[in-house]
């Protein structure tokens, strides 16, 4: 089982965890997530299709990214989902952290923050390794065939994390 730290309105830790996905998040408590673009050096960037048996938003387009465990950093997290979901290591890669924004679903018990992370390396199809149970499928994209499926919204987080395809 996974376990999530829970954060205050200030992006500390609390010293309290929470089961993944277990939404009861009170105002003012806060999960954190990351999310990871990776570009090649030409401008085209990594994105990845969800899993047809997921929950929320199957199909859709998004880029690598989930849930910051328990006692992990973001910058550790960001490397670690990266490397599963895509088989890239990006730990020598340019880049890092571009920016950080935070939602707040109180109704839901779903608050959080998310870190974005933009890294920039040469890389192949071939050096692309999908991990089944999270991802249907990958594309090389560039910016123009990612805003279309932003504007079709079947891009996950699109009008969030659009200023990193820039």
């Amino acid at each position: 089982m996974e376990f999530w730290d829970i954060y205050d309105e200030n992006k500390q830790r609390t010293g309290r965890t929470m089961k993944r996905n277990d939404w009861r998040l009170k105002e003012g408590e806060y999960h954190l997530s990351v999310l990871g673009v990776i570009r090649r050096p030409d401008g085209r960037f990594l994105i990845t299709k969800r899993a047809m048996n997921k929950e929320w938003a199957p199909g859709w387009w998004e880029v690598p990214g989930g849930g910051v465990q328990a006692g992990e950093d973001s910058a550790d997290a960001i490397l670690r989902e990266i490397q599963e979901e895509t088989g890239l290591d990006v730990s020598k890669a340019e880049g890092g952290l571009l920016f950080s924004y935070r939602r707040e679903n109180i109704k839901e018990g779903d608050n959080y923050f998310v870190d974005v992370y933009r890294f920039t390396m040469d890389f192949t199809e071939a050096d692309v390794t999908v991990q089944q149970e999270e991802v249907k499928g990958f594309e090389i994209a560039g910016p123009a065939e990612i805003e279309k499926y932003g504007k079709e919204g079947i891009f996950l987080h699109y009008d969030s994390i659009r200023q990193a395809f820039e």
